[in-house]
């Protein structure tokens, strides 16, 4: 198992303070403020934990403050209800003594239905594509200092986008991007992870899709963005230790605020979760 694994698993095995409270650590990487994915993994670990078995189908989530990575973070888990096929729990994220991030989450029995997706469309296939430390190697010239830096620091999802214009320049492009995404080496086969790791990895790029048009990136010191709310739909069992195709789009940015939509599939053309995020793009005035 690769130390990147390693750590990720780490991350998302939450220590069980209390009935119903749990803390969970953050990595020592550097980072300013504690990755939404990671605030959105952990309260869905401390979710299941208390769902009898059940899988979740539906999370809800709201980012309140900036996350310290220095500080462990208490889950706070509320049953709110244990139905016969339906379990629904609230989770309060707090840091500091005030809440960081709330989120709500079902949880479904499995059991059978009709079945329809919609497809994900033409993409180029991972191999075919430049993995992160190539996209720097290859492109050192060329590409800013901002996503150089962006690309070298230490990651645990492996991400491979379809198309890297957008990271070369700033020219304006359609509200659009495709990127391939997996943890770098085996996960263990608890499906409630997978669920766990989806959630965690489901955060990365997508509030970006709506700067394509305006030709910005999430790296641009005059623009101020952060996720302001999360939520994510689990329709079919995956692994995330094999590829996944995230296709996002960006239907619309008014009012300081950009909305982004996503969804994940599997190497068959299975559609395994949909997203939906808004989050705030806001322009600095000094």
């Amino acid at each position: 198992m690769s130390d990147a694994v390693t750590k990720l698993l780490s991350i998302l095995d939450l220590e069980t303070l209390e009935h119903n409270l749990f803390r969970g650590v953050s990595p020592q990487d550097g980072w300013q403020r504690v990755f939404g994915g990671q605030v959105i993994g952990q309260s869905l670990v401390a979710a299941t934990r208390t769902a009898g078995g059940r899988p979740v189908h539906s999370l809800h989530g709201y980012f309140l403050h900036p996350g310290d990575p220095a500080v462990p973070i208490i889950y706070e888990v509320d049953r709110i209800r244990d139905g016969r096929s339906f379990t629904t729990r609230r989770i309060l994220a707090v840091q500091h003594g005030r809440p960081i991030f709330s989120m709500s989450a079902s949880f479904h029995v499995e059991e059978p239905g009709f079945d329809h997706q919609i497809d994900a469309g033409p993409a180029a296939e991972p191999e075919t594509l430049l993995g992160e430390k190539e996209l720097v190697s290859r492109l050192l010239e060329v590409i800013p200092p901002e996503v150089r830096a962006y690309f070298e620091r230490p990651r645990l999802i492996e991400l491979k986008p379809v198309d890297i214009r957008h990271y070369l320049s700033r020219e304006k492009l359609p509200p659009r991007q495709v990127v391939w995404m997996r943890a770098g080496a085996a996960l263990p086969d608890d499906p409630a992870i997978h669920r766990c790791v989806l959630a965690y990895l489901s955060d990365y790029t997508l509030l970006d899709t709506a700067l394509f048009p305006h030709g910005r990136i999430v790296f641009d010191p005059a623009i101020q963005v952060a996720s302001l709310d999360h939520a994510m739909w689990f329709h079919r069992p995956c692994r995330t230790d094999e590829w996944l195709l995230y296709v996002q789009d960006s239907p619309s940015a008014t009012g300081a605020r950009g909305f982004n939509r996503g969804a994940l599939y599997d190497r068959d053309g299975r559609l395994v979760a949909s997203v939906a995020q808004e989050g705030l793009i806001r322009q600095r005035t000094r």
